[in-house]
């Protein structure tokens, strides 16, 4: 009886403490990421931050966390800024809808060499896709929806080619690409990761978000839930897939559920090199 009583007060405190940190601890927390991936890259390094799911109006992802995002962000010095979308989120439980406007206008504060550039996710589209894009745009973040353009660095101009949503968007990748006109690098940014298998070897790396890395990720199994075509197959981090590059991030918010397991709110900060 006594070994009963102790196995359930052990039992009862793992559950308590499991729920502290998947529901409090670690939705609330933030840190900054840096990680090195070798691409075809024919350039200097350059280190791109990278924010992307920050959901404002979750649990924990006030204006007051964005600012500290906004602040992070730029201690870091990343040469470059893309914003990959989910600026806003309706319906999650324990959160509260905030408008585009002040969220662009905190993310105006971000500062980088070679400039900041957004795309939209699929909640942005479901609020409102003109509303989003005008926020941002009149708060000098470019955003780019199927279209590109090109960044001057020290070593000649970069492309920054953006792909709309997967879910909710056009993602014509062919009418994105066609503004590249010469033979410079080329960085993709786009939410949804599910585009990947059409972005064209032509593009140096990829850059998306959306999954959450599934935001809970059990020892062994990975994350059970993740919101994509393909499972896991592109749940986060650095993949390669026939010579192609994908980098997905984990983001800083929560959706349908403000919870969070061994997936912890991040920014970040990827340096892209060649060999």
């Amino acid at each position: 009886m006594q070994l009963i009583k102790i196995s359930l007060t052990v039992l009862t405190a793992t559950i308590i403490l499991l729920g502290l940190w998947a529901f409090w601890w670690e939705p609330a927390s933030l840190r900054v990421h840096e990680e090195t991936i070798i691409v075809p890259w024919p350039w200097p390094p350059l280190r791109a931050g990278i924010l992307t799911d920050i959901h404002i109006g979750s649990p924990h992802n006030d204006l007051a966390k964005l600012k500290q995002i906004v602040a992070q962000t730029n201690a870091a010095r990343p040469d470059l800024i893309c914003i990959l979308g989910d600026l806003v989120i309706r319906g999650v439980v324990g959160g509260t809808f905030v408008p585009p406007e002040p969220i662009a206008q905190e993310l105006a504060n971000l500062h980088a060499p070679l400039g900041v550039v957004s795309v939209l996710g699929n909640h942005d589209y479901w609020v409102d896709e003109a509303q989003v894009t005008r926020a941002l745009q009149n708060n000098g973040i470019m955003v780019l929806s199927d279209s590109a353009m090109a960044i001057n660095t020290l070593s000649g101009p970069i492309w920054i080619v953006g792909v709309s949503d997967f879910w909710t968007g056009k993602h014509d990748v062919i009418s994105a690409m066609q503004f590249v006109s010469d033979d410079n690098p080329v960085i993709a940014i786009t939410h949804n990761p599910d585009i990947f298998p059409k972005i064209p070897e032509r593009v140096n790396v990829t850059l998306a978000g959306h999954t959450h890395g599934g935001q809970v990720c059990f020892p062994i199994i990975g994350a059970p839930i993740v919101p994509s075509w393909y499972g896991q197959r592109f749940v986060v981090g650095h993949i390669i897939e026939g010579g192609r590059h994908l980098y997905v991030a984990t983001g800083t918010g929560t959706s349908i559920l403000p919870v969070r397991f061994r997936v912890p709110p991040k920014i970040e900060v990827v340096t892209q090199r060649g060999r």
